[in-house]
């Protein structure tokens, strides 16, 4: 499943907001907070999304960024627990008219990404606002 958005944003403005973990939750409602053992996206890195839902404890989800390609404004990941992973493919362009689009293509379980498309979009939507 793909979803996307475009707004205002610059694409290098809309790519730091991907590229620094710490700041995903300033633009993406369901992430509370990020754990992460680098400050910037690499391959290899892994840490844990902090999910903003209502509970007494922390939902944690495990992650791993599996590609990061700068010049292309592009990155993957798996996150979740192993039973039930998702991989997450994400990409930033530079919209015609000026702006910025930003993409996500979500391969995982179909119940479990149809249910996620919806907060994905809003996220997006947020990220190039």
């Amino acid at each position: 499943m793909r979803v996307g958005a475009s707004g205002p944003q610059a694409p290098d403005v809309a790519w730091e907001r991907y590229a620094r973990p710490a700041l995903w939750s300033t633009w993406a409602p369901q992430i509370r907070a990020v754990e992460c053992d680098a400050p910037r996206l690499v391959a290899g890195a892994r840490g844990s999304v902090v999910a903003a839902v209502p509970s007494p404890v922390a939902v944690r989800l495990p992650f791993t960024v599996t590609d990061v390609d700068e010049p292309g404004r592009t990155w993957s990941w798996t996150v979740g627990p192993r039973v039930l992973p998702l991989h997450l493919q994400h990409g930033v362009e530079p919209a015609e008219g000026g702006g910025s689009s930003t993409w996500l293509v979500l391969h995982g379980p179909w119940p479990v990404i149809a249910a996620y498309a919806p907060l994905a979009r809003l996220a997006l939507r947020r990220l190039v606002r």
